[in-house]
This record gives C-alpha cells, structure tokens and sequence, in this order.
C-alpha cells in the first residue's frame, strides 16, 4: 500500500511542482475571470451609464477640469473615475469593450493582490480565498455594469494601500507610510466606501497580536481615519445635494435604521453563503418598529458578536472576519442616505469588498479542514475546491448575461422580483427609445400602479404621451409629478414646453422660471426660455437666455443653432454664421445646421459655399425637400442648370405637390440659357400644375406659365396668360414685376420666347 502511493506521488510530482509556481497559479486565475466574463465583452451600457459615461459637455480639456473642481458636473463626485471615463473615451469612443475589460482586468487583479496580501498574513486557504472572491456571482454586479468601476478601480487601490500598510507596519519604513496614503487618496477618489481601510487594519492587527498598541497601531493610522470621515461625509452630502438621496423615502428614526442595518447584514451574508436569486434591483422592505420579528435580524447579528467576542480567547479569527465584513458594509447599511434606498436597502456591488472577510474565513477553514481531518484523503482537496470554484464560475457565467444590455437586465429584474417599480419605469424608457410607445406607456403605467408618488414614472409617461400627440394628458401627468417632487426641474422645463406648443405663453414662462429657480445650472431651460421670449418678443433677453444656455454647455450644437436662428432673424448674419460654425465644430454631422448655415450663405450670395453645405446637409437628410429645393435655387443662381433641374426633379419625386418647385422647374425647362435643358412642353405641363395649387393668386406662377407657353410655341396663349400676370402683380403694388413681364409680353407679341441670358 505505501508503495503505491509513493508511485502515484512520484507520478504527479511534476504536476504538484508547477502547481506550486505562483505566476501559473495568477496565470489560471486571470484567464479564468476573463472567460467567466466573457457575456459582458460587448455589453451595451445599462441604466446609468450613459450619465456616468464622459456626457459631450465634459469631454473638452475644460471639461476635465469641471470633473475636479465642480461637484455635480457629474453624477457623483468621484473625479479619478470619471477622469478614467474621460480618458477611456478618447482612446475607444462609445466602444464598450474596452470599458468592460477594464473592469474585469481591474477585479481579476484585485483578487490577485487578495491572494498577496493573505500570503503575507499566512493564511491558510490564502489562493482559495482569492479564487472565490475572484468567481463569486455577488461580485458579478460590480464588475458587469461599466459605471461600477467605481467598486474594481477602488477596491484596487484598497488592496493595494493594504498591502503596502503591511509591510510599513513589519518595517517601519516611513516611504511605505506614504505611499499607502497615496493609495488611499486615490482609492477615496474613486468611491469612499473605502473609507473603512484604517479600521480594517486594526481589525487585522488584533488577529494577528491580540491586542492593539496606541503607538504601533493606532496612531499612524489616526490621518486615514480623519481623511476618510472628511471623504464620506462629503460623499454624504453630495448624494443628498446632487443625487437626490433626500425626501419622503429617506426619513428614517435611528430605530429604523438599526432594523435596516440588521436585516442587510444577514442578507449579505446569506448571497455570500448561498448566492442564488441573485438580483439587479431587490424589494425594498417595509420597515415597521410594531412588527416584532424585525427587531430578530439586529439582536442576533448582537448576539452573534458577542458569541465571537467570547470565542475570541481561543479563535480570534472569526470575530475577525464578523467585524470585517460588517465593518466594510457600514455605509451601506442604512445609517447614511445613498441614493439606491429609494427602491432597494440591499444591492450585490454593496458587499463587494466586505465579502472579503467571511470567504477568506471559509476558504481558511476549508484548508485547515483538510490539514487536519482528511489528511488521508488529501486527493479530495483539488476535488472539493475544484468543483467549488467551477460552480461559483458557472453561476457568474451566467449571471453576467443579463449585463449584456439594458433591456434584458430589467427584463430579468422585472422576472425576478415583479414589484421592482424602477425596473418597469427603466423598461419603459427603452422601449420609448425604441418607438414602441404603446408597450412604453404600459410600463410607465405598471410603475405607478405599484408606486402612485413616483414622480419618474409621471414624468417619463407625460413624455411619451405628448410625442404620441396627447397633449392634455401629458400636461396632466407632469402636474402630478410636480405634485409628488415640486423640486422636479426637468418636469417644469418639459411642462413649460408643452404649455409653450398650446400657445400658453405665460403659464409656461413660469415653469421655465421655475425650472430655473430650482436649478440655475439647467441649460436646457435657459434654451427654452428663450425660445419663450423669442416669440414674445424679447430679443434682447432670448439672445441672453441663449448665451447662458451656451456658456453651463458649450457642447450643445442645437443652442448655438438657436443663438444663429435669432441672430439670422435680427439680420445679423456675420453673427449668425459665426454660431453656426461653431454648432459645426461641436456636431460636424448636424444637418439642421448645416441646412441653416447654408440658407443664409444664400441669402448673402455666397453660392459655392452654401452648395457646399447643402449638400452635405443631404448626406444626412436625403429625403428633405427643402433642402433639395434650396440647393437647387443656389445650383440655379450659380448657373449649374442641369444640377438644378436634377434637384428640383428630385423634390418633386418626394412631393409630387411642391408648387414652388413645380414653378421654379418650369421656369428652367421654358427660360433656361442652354438649349439642350429646354422642354417647352414639360415647362407648361408643370406651370399649369403649379397654377392651379396656387388657385391662379400668383403672378409669379403665371409668368412662368406664359414663358412656357412661349418656349412651346403657343404665342396666343403666351400672351394672354402674360397679360393675366401684368394685371395681377399690378393689382398687388408689384410693380417691378409687372415692368420685367411687360418686357416680356412685348417679346410674345414677336412670336419670340424669352430665354434668359447665360
């Protein structure tokens, strides 16, 4: 029997030799979270990504710098993260691979400095522990969903700072001190939940001595702690200021809190243990201090310390992975307002450090188990891990599916917890962009069927309902929401624009104000205010309303457009145009602008140019008739007739009743300088046409009739159709007209058609 087993050992020898070098062991373990990742590779932004993803209004060298110095200029004040954004963006554009793989390079690197530090500890199970953390499906969340960077780039920077703590704290060396701190900074600018680092260095310091030292200990770590207090109150406040974590569905007694708090940290544990049902949005609870059993979850997580405390004097290290793991999840259990409290207490990228504590415990004692009772049977180890490993790898394989895009994951939401209101609300919004409104406007109405004051859900379906040509219920609906959240800018610009489209004029003056008042900054309002104004008549001011809208986003083409718009009007071209370049510069495919620059490089006779920009306005817009009949006036002034006639063809091919191009054609066929355009009888073909859609009213119309008539060869009808025209634009105080078709009467009456000249 000993025999035997000596020949399987030297038979596996090798294979237990290269097992042992670290670099295949960290080798294994990356690509084994690159392919258990693999789902998410091309996966689409989802939910918030899109605000947290460098907005166009940032992604200028002034917009960096807003980043660092303007809190609310992005969704939350993390500005390494949303510098990393800004970078990323320059390097790969909206490209979401290189988003993606950046978080999972960041989280499969995270797990390898895991592996370092408990190494360093010597702790048993240390590569065990990492490879869980590595594969568990609770951190699938955090690393799936692009936005939460802020978990893997900061729980980098965590591990790191930790690790290097340890050796300042076996050396003494005051470079390791500072580089930790470094660490820190950089960590806390990325997400402050970190905060709690210095505590779980006291933490890890107790296991390891029994006792702390207020010199040795606690001490150094005194400037982590004030930092860290600093960065989450900040935090604090800015969720509260900016986020919105305030209102009616945060106001919660210390009692409530403590109740919130007890129940998350046997949930979190529980998906740690058990990780199944895993969800993007959980139901919220409802907190009662007169339901008794509640008061159950923060007791026994009471009693369960004190049980560790006391089993402290043999086995220190299970109260040290408890104070870890609850430690680490502090912010997030209910006695800080975050902005997720509003629809869900708990969420898996809330826990993704403070798992930590209990896999390393587990994966410690699932070493020392087989060190010590199944020292016989050591080949069950690659086994029992091995499948372990594998099943938490399958279930994050899975689980990082419905990260892929954004209407699967609230799809998958709405399946695994039905009253997710957000998630209804979310779906709908997708839907909408995807034009179908009706199954929009039923996810819009399920959210506020179970949630009757969510002011998003009003406000999301007075959206799609003014677009689907419901005016009154939209009005309605954005009411109700301003009557939920009377704080809600958004809904008094909206309101305030859909009161401007039924001619109220004053009552949506007031909600642009209102919008205003409550955010100063909203340079949508300001826009729209004096779009308000322009058509009150207050030029002066709209010109202001639109200089402030130009100057909070400097990256909006369409308020430059407007600006050029205004100052068009007031015959300021030289102005005009210079706001139209500069539209161009910050949307160079805008067609709008394009169309808008060209009309008044017309206006000034700038033909070249303004053929230049129709034309590339067309590219974009091939089927406006506008511009297909503006680019062929400007093609006719600059004497390139056959491109004209092809143009006003092609308006004519989408609206078979464009009565100036029917004219405009006509007069080309009949007058044009060369003889090879010339068609007398198309020419009168399509004047009659325009004639009779303008009822006979238009003098201009029936000169052009008569010149066709001519061109054909039938002088009577010319004449007299010449002569109609001659009276008409004299009975309109035309009189210039009525000399030009005088002149050409004069030719009919030769039996001579007018061409005009080359």
């Amino acid at each position: 029997m000993t025999s035997s087993t000596q020949a399987v050992d030297g038979g596996l020898g090798w294979l237990c030799d290269l097992w042992e070098r670290v670099w295949l062991k960290g080798l294994l373990l990356l690509i084994a979270v690159i392919f258990v990742y693999q789902p998410v590779w091309h996966g689409k932004p989802i939910w918030d990504d899109d605000a947290h993803l460098t907005p166009p209004g940032l992604r200028s060298s002034q917009g960096l710098a807003r980043i660092w110095i303007e809190p609310g200029a992005t969704q939350q004040y993390y500005p390494l993260i949303h510098s990393i954004f800004w970078v990323e963006y320059k390097l790969w554009g909206d490209t979401t691979l290189g988003y993606h793989l950046i978080n999972i390079l960041l989280h499969a690197f995270s797990a390898l400095l895991l592996w370092k530090i408990l190494r360093r500890l010597q702790v048993p199970g240390a590569y065990l522990a990492a490879a869980i953390f590595a594969l568990h499906p609770v951190c699938v969340e955090s690393v799936a969903w692009i936005s939460e960077i802020k978990n893997t780039l900061s729980g980098a920077f965590y591990l790191g700072a930790a690790l290097v703590y340890l050796r300042f704290d076996r050396t003494r060396n005051w470079r390791f001190y500072f580089v930790t701190l470094g660490l820190f900074l950089l960590g806390l600018m990325s997400k402050t939940v970190i905060a709690t680092l210095p505590a779980a260095l006291l933490v890890v310091f107790w296991w390891q001595r029994g006792k702390l030292s207020w010199k040795q200990d606690v001490l150094p770590l005194i400037p982590f702690f004030l930092v860290g207090i600093g960065a989450g109150l900040f935090t604090a406040w800015v969720e509260w200021k900016f986020v919105g974590a305030r209102g009616s569905g945060y106001n919660f007694s210390i009692i409530d809190r403590l109740l919130i708090a007890g129940r998350a940290i046997w949930f979190y544990l529980g998906k740690l243990v058990w990780p199944v049902d895993l969800a993007f949005i959980y139901p919220r609870w409802h907190v009662s201090q007169t339901v008794w059993w509640q008061y159950l979850f923060p007791i026994t997580a009471l009693l369960v310390s004190v049980g560790l405390w006391l089993l402290s004097r043999r086995n220190r290290a299970p109260l040290a992975a408890w104070l870890f793991f609850v430690g680490t999840l502090f912010p997030a259990l209910g006695f800080f307002n975050v902005y997720p409290f509003c629809y869900s207490f708990v969420a898996d990228h809330f826990q993704y450090l403070a798992g930590i504590g209990p896999i390393t415990l587990a994966a410690a004692g699932i070493a020392i188990l087989f060190r010590t009772l199944m020292n016989k049977r050591q080949f069950l180890k690659p086994i029992v891990c091995g499948t372990l490993l594998l099943v938490l790898g399958v279930s994050s394989w899975r689980q990082s599916g419905m990260y892929t895009n954004i209407e699967t994951l609230w799809r998958t939401t709405i399946a695994k917890n039905p009253n997710a209101f957000l998630a209804y609300n979310n779906l709908g919004n997708k839907l909408a962009l995807q034009g179908k409104t009706p199954d929009a406007i039923a996810q819009f109405r399920r959210a506020i069927e179970i949630k009757p004051d969510y002011a998003e859900a009003h406000y999301n379906l007075a959206i799609v309902l003014d677009r689907q040509g419901k005016p009154d219920e939209a009005i309605d609906n954005y009411q109700k929401a301003l009557e939920i959240n009377p704080d809600f800018a958004a809904a008094h610009n909206n309101l305030g624009t859909a009161l401007l489209n039924q001619g109220r004029l004053e009552e949506a003056s007031e909600h642009y104000h209102q919008a205003l008042d409550k955010d100063p900054a909203f340079a949508e309002a300001h826009s729209n205010l004096g779009f308000l104004l322009t058509k009150q008549g207050g030029t002066a001011e709209a010109i202001e309303e639109y200089r402030k809208a130009i100057e909070l986003n400097p990256n909006c083409a369409e308020f430059y457009n407007n600006l050029g718009n205004l100052l068009a009007a007031q015959r300021r071209a030289d102005e005009a145009i210079g706001q139209f370049q500069k539209a161009l510069e910050v949307e160079p495919d805008n067609a709008k602008v394009r169309y808008n620059l060209a009309n008044i490089l017309s206006a000034q006779g700038r033909w070249d140019e303004a053929i230049e920009h129709y034309q590339q306005a067309l590219k974009q817009m091939p089927d406006s008739t506008h511009a297909h009949y503006q680019l062929g006036l400007a093609l006719q002034s600059r004497g390139k007739f056959a491109a004209a006639v092809a143009q006003l063809h092609k308006v004519l091919e989408l609206d078979p009743k464009h009565v100036m191009a029917q004219n405009n054609l006509a007069w080309l066929l009949a007058t044009c300088p060369d003889n090879s355009l010339r068609n007398g009888q198309k020419a009168v073909e399509l004047a009659q046409q325009a004639v009779q859609l303008s009822g006979g009213k238009s003098p201009e119309i029936l000169d052009t009739l008569a010149a066709a008539y001519a061109e054909a060869g039938s002088f009577p009808e010319a004449i007299e159709t010449a002569r109609q025209a001659s009276d008409l634009s004299t009975a309109q105080n035309k009189k210039p007209l009525a000399e030009v078709i005088q002149n050409q009467l004069k030719l009919f009456e030769t039996h001579s058609p007018y061409h005009e000249k080359p």
